[in-house]
């Protein structure tokens, strides 16, 4: 029996939907489509933000799996402070899309309650 077993299904939960939002942003656009809206605000970071795009993109994808494969707790706090962090970014450099339907604040508040639904249910490896 692994670590993964002794987990409650609510971790579980919230590992595959955190991976699953974590891996679509990395993928569809930054890799797939480049969004507009993602190349704006990654121009604020320099000339390179097509390269830096593609770069995130797949941080992002190695994230979203770290999230769903790992068995620490560490993930979901370093998650909740990603969130904040890039919710600050967006509010600073594009406030506008603060407004937008399904904008940065809903999406977030959403990814921060699910790691911390996991981190609060993850049971710690018996020793």
């Amino acid at each position: 029996m692994s670590l993964f077993d002794r987990q409650p299904p609510v971790v579980w939960i919230s590992r595959v939907a955190l991976a699953f939002v974590w891996i679509y942003q990395g993928i569809v656009p930054k890799l797939v489509c480049q969004s507009p809206v993602e190349l704006g605000l990654l121009a604020h970071l320099g000339p390179l933000y097509g390269f830096m795009c593609s770069v995130m993109g797949y941080g992002e994808m190695l994230f979203g799996l770290l999230i769903l494969l790992s068995p620490w707790r560490w993930p979901f706090l370093l998650n909740i402070a990603a969130m904040l962090s890039l919710l600050g970014f967006v509010s600073l450099h594009e406030p506008a899309l603060l407004t937008e339907a399904f904008n940065p604040v809903s999406l977030n508040a959403a990814v921060i309650a699910l790691s911390v639904i996991a981190f609060i249910s993850m049971r710690k490896p018996a020793a």
